[in-house]
């Protein structure tokens, strides 16, 4: 990140960005839990209906915290802390949906994740960063994420908000943004201006295309196409990972309720290349 733009990114980051939350038994995933207005008459009515077609027009009231000017585009020069180094990271790899990689890579790899997940968190910076550089941009293995949603409401909202990012080819940028800056699970820190901030921190992301994508049907039905998978895959927790040769269905990595290491998906995909 620039060095002229640090400071002020820091300044913003403590005041928007809650505290990230430290992975407590660091072995273990993340487990689910089986768990119109009527306007009045003359000019009252008018002066209802301007009011509220100004905050919506503005980009929403004070309550959702999206600024009344929304940013088109994402960029580095408005980035949390972190946005430059997962541009880096993903720059130059072919990203579609949520698909990263070439179509054309021997060895696929899927993983259920949950964005508000500190489990997921601690394998999304410090595992994905080994995988992605050795494996990914190397053309050897093309990952597909599942976004999944069981914490709770900050789940969801995250969720909708990564499978519009999909939309744009942006989803692993935004995801990775996202957990660079991941506040305390079901404290409400994933609001509507948390999921503006981190749009903005991608760079060439249509923010208002995403903020409106997000609440589409599309994104719906895909939310219930995702949790339909993982009971048939059997997933009870995040992060979950399965690694195949591609064309086979991919098999668990490691074992049941805990999350993988690094080198246990590092064997797993060096078994699929070999096999």
């Amino acid at each position: 990140m620039p060095s002229g733009k640090k400071s002020k990114q820091l300044r913003r980051a403590a005041r928007s960005v809650p505290p990230p939350v430290t992975s407590k038994g660091s072995g273990r995933r993340r487990q689910a839990s089986p768990r119109v207005l009527m306007a009045g008459a003359g000019g009252v009515a008018v002066i209802v209906v301007i009011v509220v077609l100004a905050i919506v027009l503005s980009g929403g009231g004070g309550s959702s915290g999206i600024p009344k000017n929304v940013q088109t585009f994402g960029s580095l020069a408005n980035g949390l802390p972190g946005a430059a180094d997962v541009q880096n990271m993903y720059k130059g790899i072919p990203q579609k949906g949520f698909f990263l990689g070439s179509p054309f890579a021997p060895v696929q790899m899927v993983i259920f994740i949950d964005l508000q997940c500190p489990i997921c968190k601690e394998f999304e910076t410090t595992v994905a960063p080994t995988l992605v550089p050795k494996y990914v941009r190397t053309g050897k293995v093309r990952i597909e994420v599942e976004p999944w949603a069981f914490i709770g409401p900050d789940s969801s909202r995250g969720q909708a908000a990564m499978m519009a990012a999909a939309k744009q080819n942006k989803a692993f940028n935004f995801a990775q943004v996202l957990y660079d800056n991941q506040g305390e699970e079901n404290s409400g820190w994933l609001n509507d201006s948390m999921i503006y901030q981190i749009a903005e921190s991608v760079p060439g992301l249509n923010v208002p295309k995403l903020l409106a994508d997000r609440k589409s049907s599309t994104v719906k039905k895909e939310a219930s196409d995702v949790a339909a998978l993982a009971t048939a895959d059997h997933v009870t927790g995040t992060p979950s990972v399965f690694v195949g040769k591609n064309g086979t269905k991919p098999k668990l990595v490691g074992s049941p309720g805990s999350a993988p290491t690094l080198q246990q998906v590092s064997l797993a995909i060096d078994t699929a290349l070999l096999g």
